[in-house]
C-alpha cells in the first residue's frame, strides 16, 4: 500500500501526487522545502521548521497561501493519513505552473506538497564508529547568490559536493566557502571540540541554520558547555578533539577522520556521545502530538 501525500488541499495516493512539467520547481528549481523529522508521535521542533519555511518563502517572494498554523496542521495531518509515529516529512511550496520562460510572475499560485515516509542517510555502524570526510574542490554557494540560509529547491551546489564525495569513496564532504573557511556539509552543519568548547561556524559563513544544530548548541550550554560560533579553517578540524555533523535527516553523528587526517582519539568523543544522548532525549517529548488520545 503506498503513501498519502498532500498536494494542494487534498490528500491523495501517491500514485496521483503529480505535478505539472511546467512547474517552475520542477523547471527550474524554484521553491522551497523543509525537511522535518517525527519521533515518539511528536513533530520534533515544528513551530521552527515552519518559521524557516516560510522565511525562505519570504526571500524569494514567494506568497503561501495559508497560515503557518495551518501549514503546520498540514504536517501533522500527514503523518496521521499514513498512521505514522516515527518519520521524515518532506515539505515543499514550489513557484506553480508557469511557461517555459524564467519570469515568476507567469505562475499562477504556488504548489504546495507534503510527503511523510522514512529515511536512513548513513548505515547505523556509522554512528557508532563515526564518518571519514573529505575536503571538496566545490566551494558552498556566496550569500550574494543562492544563498544557503534559502533552503531552496535548487541544491545542485550541495549535490555536486556530495558527487564528489562518492568518486572519493566516503560518505559525506565538507564544503568550503569563498574565503577559505569551513562552511558545513553538503547537508548538514558541522562542529568541532577543542579543549572542552564546542565550536561551529558562524551563519554568516555561508550555511544554512539547522534546527538540529540550534538545538545542540542548546543542549551543550544547558550542560555547562561553552559554545563558541566562529570562523574557523581545515586546519582547525585536523586539531580538534573531536568533530561531529547535524542535520534533520542525519541527526547527530560523529566524524573521526578528515582528509586523511584522525581527528582526536580516531574514536567519537565524550562531548559528541554526551550531545547525542542529550539530543536523542530531547526528540522524544518536544514538538506537538501527532495521535491525541
Amino acid at each position: 500500500m503506498g503513501l498519502t501525500i498532500y498536494l494542494d488541499g487534498d490528500f491523495v495516493p501517491q500514485e496521483k501526487a503529480v505535478i505539472s512539467v511546467f512547474d517552475h520547481g520542477l523547471l527550474y528549481g524554484d521553491g522551497v522545502f523543509e525537511g522535518i523529522r517525527a519521533y515518539n508521535n511528536r513533530v520534533f521542533r515544528l513551530e521552527e521548521h515552519i518559521e524557516r519555511f516560510y522565511e525562505s518563502a519570504k526571500t524569494i517572494m514567494m506568497d503561501l497561501p495559508m497560515s503557518q498554523e495551518e501549514m503546520a496542521d498540514v504536517v501533522l495531518e500527514t503523518c496521521r493519513r499514513n498512521n505514522l509515529q516515527d518519520a521524515y516529512i518532506r515539505l515543499v511550496a514550489t513557484r506553480g505552473v508557469g511557461d517555459l520562460g524564467l519570469d515568476p510572475h507567469k505562475c499562477g499560485k504556488p504548489t504546495i506538497f507534503c510527503i511523510a515516509a522514512s529515511i536512513q542517510l548513513y548505515n547505523e555502524e556509522l554512528y557508532t564508529k563515526g564518518l571519514e570526510l573529505v575536503t571538496v574542490p566545490t566551494r558552498r554557494n556566496l550569500a550574494e547568490a543562492t544563498n544557503p540560509r534559502i533552503k531552496s529547491l535548487n541544491y545542485l551546489n550541495n549535490i555536486f559536493g556530495k558527487i564528489e564525495a562518492h568518486l572519493a569513496g566516503v560518505a559525506e564532504a565538507i564544503m568550503i566557502n569563498q574565503e577559505g573557511y569551513v562552511a558545513e556539509a553538503t547537508g548538514d552543519n558541522l562542529f568541532i571540540v577543542k579543549k572542552g568548547k564546542l565550536i561551529t561556524p558562524p551563519i554568516h559563513a555561508g550555511i544554512l541554520e539547522g534546527v538540529t544544530r540550534n538545538c545542540v548548541m542548546e543542549l551543550a550550554v544547558e550542560k555547562g558547555i561553552t559554545v563558541e560560533e566562529k570562523l574557523f579553517t581545515r586546519h582547525d578540524i585536523f586539531n580538534a578533539d573531536e568533530c561531529f555533523l547535524t542535520g534533520t535527516a542525519a541527526e547527530c553523528i560523529p566524524v573521526i577522520k578528515v582528509d586523511g587526517r584522525v581527528i582526536g582519539s580516531g574514536k567519537p568523543g565524550d562531548i559528541t556521545w554526551d550531545l547525542i544522548s542529550a539530543f536523542r532525549e530531547q526528540t522524544q517529548t518536544d514538538g506537538p502530538v501527532i495521535f491525541k488520545e
